[in-house]
């Protein structure tokens, strides 16, 4: 398993752009599909974005679609979920999310497909 550790959350107003970075340890994180997800207060954790263990393809949530891009730099061991156009409903805890895939093309989406999660980072939008 590889240790996830989120930053670059914050407060930012509706109309912003937050970039969040994910860290992973690990000698094989080019082995692992890697994703984002979000909890709000009161809410189930919901699938936002993932992308393959290469970065050459990702999957989104039809309402981030276009709003938000996940990336991937596998000499950092870092994956990153750039935000514009922020809403107050994308208020709420973003998680990082890896599954080993090895070179497999699948891309992840749902939360039980995720072996490995990082603690969250908070992202408040303001209106």
């Amino acid at each position: 398993q590889v240790q996830l550790v989120e930053s670059g959350g914050g407060l930012v107003q509706a109309g912003g752009s937050l970039r969040l970075s994910c860290a992973a340890s690990g000698r094989t994180f080019s082995s692992y599909a890697m994703g984002w997800f979000r909890q709000a207060p009161g809410k189930e954790r919901e699938f936002v974005a993932a992308i393959s263990w290469s970065g050459g393809s990702a999957s989104y949530a039809d309402s981030r679609k276009g709003r938000f891009t996940i990336s991937r730099d596998n000499a950092k061991n870092t994956i990153y979920l750039q935000m514009n156009s922020l809403k107050p409903e994308d208020t709420a805890v973003y998680y990082c999310a890896a599954q080993e895939v090895g070179r497999s093309w699948y891309v992840p989406v749902r939360t039980a497909d995720f072996g490995s999660w990082g603690q969250g980072t908070q992202v408040t939008v303001s209106s």
